[in-house]
């Protein structure tokens, strides 16, 4: 619902979200709560700076609350008893309830994050899809037989970890959540989530999804809070069996040191640089489109975005000028506008950084080709920073190495493949990277040459609930989707059995 001058009505997008007092509270055991100290955050609507609702600031007391009710929950309660089929099928229902509300989740996360609405529409059908595919994954056999000598029978089982802590960043408030809760549950576990401080409120709606459906008390749990404190807590605590986060570099080597208070398990999906890769003979107008997707899409706050565009020299000056041509394009807005392509920057905060590596891309010497500038007008009551593409840059430009999480593109270019190549590699991340070229061979030799986990040939961005998720170097540690996000959430017993029931002999009587 919109008024008269066009600005969505907050109230009326978060009217099924819980208040107490006029705070949308926490969840945890079951329960609705504030936090104990009477901590609160306002949060902001970034595409015009509006105060859109008031949420709780948990203390590490409120984590250690939560914590507790996840632990007895796995220890003594009844969800990691439950058939497979039974987890399925509640999972099952999660799906289906997140498809009827799909327009309330695409409106929360806009009016919440500010991505527009073409955006978080793919978010919401994708994350009921997550649910479905890992439901259907809770039923499939998940252990080994193997042929040892006789008189015994080896196999293995894989069972739950135990009480999960996890944490998201704010560029996919609700596919992020889902990712990671939706493999823990299917797998027998229990979880102690922490959405980002500044996004919360589409897993606040999902956890009453988890209410309404009657999940058992504790087996999900929602924090709000800053990561320094709720964050902090759960990966240090010792009732905590495993760590999953996704986030900055940075905070997930803080991460790691806490979680070797009981050595945790521990699964970080973490920054990118993330290569494009343009040889000449590439399709140019799909080479350029995805160029312009891989960089732009979500304003640039991609773990994976094709921040780096390396490009073949003697294509360069013309693919460059159609880049700009159709940057200069994008249609920057409030994301509830249907036309808009491109949203604000997350926060003031975050878009004072990503300005900050602007202006030092033009100190070191960098070409600004376009944007760089915050714009004004009717978006100047929000985050908004123009599409902006630098040339003729160098592998030492701190705006060449380093993640900006903006629409920030740099250019680099290449005479041969093994330059090509090079230049790829050349950054201390490695989560994705792509490749555009007709000739199928070369693809596939870069591609393989390439060190990323995350790869495209002729596109860029399509993911699947199916395939593994996760990078390579200071990308991160582990995989997330498809089986290698289940098996991430279990533990694997081996069990021998005797099936020759005498004395071994191996002392003498």
């Amino acid at each position: 619902m919109q008024t008269a001058d066009g600005a969505v009505r907050a109230e009326e997008i978060l009217r099924n979200l819980p208040r107490i007092n006029g705070t949308i509270p926490m969840y945890a055991g079951g329960e609705w709560m504030l936090a104990t100290q009477g901590g609160t955050r306002v949060l902001h609507n970034p595409a015009n700076g509006r105060a859109i609702a008031r949420i709780a600031e948990a203390t590490e007391a409120d984590a250690e609350t939560a914590i507790a009710a996840a632990r007895k929950a796995f220890d003594d309660g009844p969800w990691r008893e439950l058939s497979a089929a039974d987890r399925a099928a509640l999972l099952f229902k999660v799906a289906d309830a997140i498809d009827a509300h799909r327009d309330e989740f695409m409106r929360i996360d806009t009016l919440n994050g500010g991505k527009p609405l073409r955006e978080t529409e793919y978010d919401a059908v994708d994350a009921a899809n997550c649910f479905r595919y890992y439901a259907g994954l809770a039923t499939k056999p998940h252990g080994q037989t193997f042929d040892v000598p006789a008189p015994s029978q080896t196999f293995t089982v894989r069972e739950p970890i135990g009480v999960c802590g996890q944490i998201i960043p704010w560029n996919y408030p609700l596919l992020m959540a889902v990712w990671k809760l939706a493999p823990a549950l299917a797998a027998g576990n229990v979880c102690v989530l922490k959405p980002a401080e500044l996004t919360p409120l589409s897993v606040i709606r999902l956890a009453t999804i988890f209410e309404e459906l009657e999940f058992p008390a504790g087996v999900v749990n929602v924090l709000t809070g800053a990561g320094a404190t709720v964050g902090h807590a759960i990966a240090a605590s010792s009732l905590v069996d495993k760590i999953a986060f996704t986030g900055g570099t940075k905070t997930g080597r803080s991460i790691m040191l806490d979680a070797t208070t009981n050595l945790k398990k521990i699964s970080l999906e973490l920054g990118g640089k993330s290569p494009n890769v343009v040889f000449a003979d590439a399709d140019f107008e799909t080479a350029v489109d995805y160029a312009l997707f891989g960089i732009f899409a979500n304003a640039g706050q991609v773990c994976s975005a094709g921040s780096r565009l390396v490009i073949e020299r003697s294509l360069h000056a013309r693919f460059v000028e159609r880049l700009v041509e159709r940057a200069q394009k994008i249609r920057v807005g409030d994301g509830f506008d249907r036309t808009t392509e491109m949203g604000p920057i997350i926060s003031p905060v975050h878009r004072e950084r990503v300005e900050a590596y602007i202006a030092t891309g033009r100190e070191e010497g960098a070409r600004l080709l376009c944007g760089g500038n915050r714009l004004g007008g009717a978006l100047a009551g929000g985050n908004f920073i123009a599409p902006t593409i630098f040339d003729r840059t160098s592998r030492d430009m701190r705006i060449v190495q380093e993640e900006i999480f903006g629409p920030v593109l740099v250019v680099q270019t290449f005479d041969d493949e093994a330059q090509a190549v090079a230049l790829a590699n050349d950054t201390v991340y490695g989560l994705a990277g792509a490749v555009f070229t007709q000739d199928i061979a070369k693809a596939h030799r870069v591609i393989r040459k390439m060190r990323a986990g995350i790869t495209w040939i002729n596109t860029y961005h399509p993911t699947y609930n199916e395939a593994p998720w996760g990078g390579y170097k200071q990308s991160g540690i582990g995989r997330e989707l498809g089986t290698y996000g289940y098996d991430a959430y279990t533990e694997v017993k081996q069990i021998n059995v005797n099936l020759d029931v005498e004395p071994s002999g191996w002392f003498s009587p």
